[in-house]
């Protein structure tokens, strides 16, 4: 699992390079979301809505980076991804580095 900042994942969206994995719950994401992520919530996680023969970047966010790693570190360790990037921060980082969302 690799930790990566808020900024240097926006860069890689901007590039179609990286595929965004919201794992918070519906609640949350009312308060605030990151344009292009795709909401897979924790609580009831599709594993088969994760792509498998993507050459993107596997990227996970949550609140602050804490359950993203454990699903990420997860999906690993069962050999559903091979590489998985987890957003340090969280979209707390997210939302204190300036970076666009809707609310």
């Amino acid at each position: 699992m690799f930790e990566t900042e808020p900024v240097d994942i926006k860069k890689w969206l901007d590039n179609d390079q990286a595929i965004l994995i919201d794992v918070r719950e519906h609640q949350e994401l009312a308060q605030f979301a990151i344009e292009g992520a795709v909401h897979n919530p924790m609580s009831s996680f599709n594993f088969e809505a994760i792509p498998s023969d993507s050459d993107k970047k596997i990227v996970f966010v949550c609140a602050h980076g804490m359950r993203s790693r454990q699903v990420g570190t997860y999906l690993l360790q069962q050999n559903q991804v091979s590489q998985a990037y987890n957003m340090t921060g969280g979209v707390a980082a997210w939302i204190r580095a300036g970076l666009p969302g809707q609310n």
